[in-house]
């Protein structure tokens, strides 16, 4: 079979990688998917599209072999996944050359978000709640200090801007506060979201795909709490709502409000100026929207 990448996979490497970089992984693909089922020896069934926005993951009978580009770091999620063995997360049952993972099959097509929004986050934070372990020894994952810092340095580009200069500046200040104060040090997921979530036969709720680092749980929290935010900023209580969301995801999971408050600013406002560079106006506008209202 063919191995054509969804369009959603090709746009978002182009934003993340740059058009030239995405090209030449793209163009290797067919023969990368190729080689990884022939190593595992399985037989495609189909690409799962629309896919997400990181990497190629081709069904096969009982599992799935995720392909994403060295950049991406596919080893981290390896050792992430390996460390999990399943509780909380999808199963790791084999890797290939050049980065390849074989996973156990989970159903892609029902996430999360499929539920009603109440549910969801009950259900998110269940499974979230697993992940946080220690991590293993000798690891390689960075913390969150670290990646935010380079986020920071992207982000203060922007401090100028009319628009987003004041929720930049917040979000770098809120930064510096936390890392201050800032005592875990667990293994994170570090891209949890409801569209993470998919259901399993195993278990009701599996976590995929893993940016794995290691720090505060309320840094991995912050991202779940503006799921949905187009429709939060379309209702008029939308304020309100998401300042609850903050108060009751914290209290369920017995996490400081402030931190995670200070957390989700972060990481919405870092979310929206990159969205700003690549394009995404609408996008960036819903996010700072939402940001001025923590």
């Amino acid at each position: 079979m063919g191995f054509e990448p969804p369009q959603r996979l090709v746009r978002a490497l182009g934003e993340a990688y740059g058009e030239a970089g995405a090209a030449e992984w793209l163009g290797e693909l067919p023969e990368l998917a190729r080689d990884a089922l022939e190593q595992a020896g399985l037989v495609a069934e189909r690409v799962m599209a629309p896919g997400g926005r990181s990497s190629l993951v081709v069904l096969v009978p009982g599992a799935a072999v995720k392909l994403a580009p060295r950049a991406a770091r596919p080893d981290l999620e390896r050792d992430a996944l390996a460390h999990w063995d399943g509780w909380g997360a999808a199963r790791l049952l084999g890797g290939t050359d050049h980065g390849g993972l074989v996973l156990e099959r989970l159903h892609p097509e029902v996430s999360l978000r499929s539920l009603p929004e109440a549910k969801a986050l009950l259900e998110a934070a269940g499974t979230v709640r697993r992940l946080w372990v220690e991590p293993p020894a000798g690891h390689g994952f960075e913390s969150v200090a670290e990646r935010t810092g380079r986020q920071a340095a992207a982000m203060a580009a922007h401090g100028a801007d009319e628009e987003a200069g004041a929720l930049v500046a917040a979000a770098l200040a809120a930064r510096e506060e936390l890392l201050a104060g800032e005592a875990e040090t667990l293994l994170l997921h570090g891209c949890f979201r409801q569209g993470k979530v998919l259901a399993g036969d195993r278990a009701p709720w599996l976590a995929v795909g893993p940016e794995p680092l290691v720090g505060e749980r309320a840094y991995d929290l912050a991202r779940l709490v503006r799921d949905r935010v187009e429709d939060l900023v379309a209702a008029s209580s939308g304020a309100s709502a998401a300042r609850r969301r903050v108060n009751r995801l914290a209290d369920s999971l017995e996490l400081d409000r402030e931190r995670l408050r200070g957390w989700t600013l972060f990481r919405a406002v870092e979310s929206a100026t990159r969205a700003r560079e690549a394009g995404r106006t609408a996008d960036a506008e819903l996010l700072l929207e939402f940001a001025g209202w923590l």
